[in-house]
């Protein structure tokens, strides 16, 4: 399978500069964890934002939660991205994996046709097969978020770590070019980022877009919350904090965190 490597200064000269959507991109070979290496960059001293780091192979790539996730190297596109959050309250930062979420829709949209839904918070669905999957973490005490994704490009179903992940190719997409990909991503949630920043948190367009492209809301749905309490009900709204709010029929409990299942599209 013709899987060719990125092309850094390809991508350097079209994403990075006074009109583009990045300061500074690296490409490495082979690394832990995109996101681990730029919070690393930054406890060492070095501003991140805008710093964008792809990697062509993640050897202990994470998800939400802890869980772990590899695939073969150049199947995917594995970067993460260093985002100034001083402008914005934390009450608001839990929108920026979900924007992520939508941003990445849009680019898959855009470049390839394939119709992607979010996932609340923040993973990419086609049917039920994951796509794609957000991850953001704080480089506490500062006021920088690294948010980190992993598209999957051309990765094969004996390749997935997992029975439900699927692939651009696997879904039948055409263009498979990262390097379009990239760009097309890192447009998207630069856009979305500078009206978070602008906004101090989600305008009515960013929540608009969300609500647009999620496939939760609407859903009946099982939440696994902390301490393996279940709830089951339809999700009905996304909150100014960015939390889920489910419906039981005799309650509305708002969720900020824990694992989601569609059960079946509300009546």
């Amino acid at each position: 399978m013709q899987r060719p490597p990125l092309d850094p200064a390809a991508l350097r000269a079209s994403l990075v500069g006074s009109d583009g959507p990045v300061r500074h991109l690296d490409v490495v070979t082979d690394t832990g964890s995109t996101n681990a290496d730029l919070l690393a960059r930054h406890a060492a001293g070095e501003n991140i934002t805008g710093a964008v780091l792809l990697a062509e192979h993640q050897n202990a790539g994470r998800g939400r939660n802890g869980r772990s996730w590899s695939a073969p190297p150049r199947s995917q596109i594995a970067l993460s991205i260093g985002v100034d959050a001083a402008a914005v309250p934390p009450a608001g930062w839990g929108w920026l994996p979900l924007l992520t979420g939508v941003a990445l829709v849009e680019a898959v949209r855009s470049t390839t046709g394939i119709a992607a839904g979010v996932k609340w918070p923040n993973d990419v669905l086609v049917g039920i097969g994951k796509l794609a999957g957000v991850l953001a973490e704080v480089a506490a005490p500062d006021p920088v978020i690294v948010v980190g994704l992993g598209l999957n490009v051309t990765l094969t179903a004996d390749e997935a770590p997992d029975p439900r992940a699927t692939s651009l190719q696997m879904l039948g997409a055409t263009m498979l070019d990262r390097e379009q990909l990239v760009g097309t991503i890192l447009r998207e949630l630069s856009s979305r980022i500078h009206r978070w920043q602008q906004a101090q948190g989600p305008d009515d367009g960013l929540v608009e877009d969300y609500r647009r492209t999620s496939s939760t809301l609407g859903s009946r749905v099982r939440a696994i919350l902390p301490g393996d309490r279940e709830i089951i009900g339809t999700a009905t709204r996304i909150d100014e904090l960015g939390r889920l709010l489910i419906d039981t029929g005799t309650e509305v409990v708002t969720v900020s965190a824990g694992d989601i299942t569609h059960l079946r599209s509300a009546d």
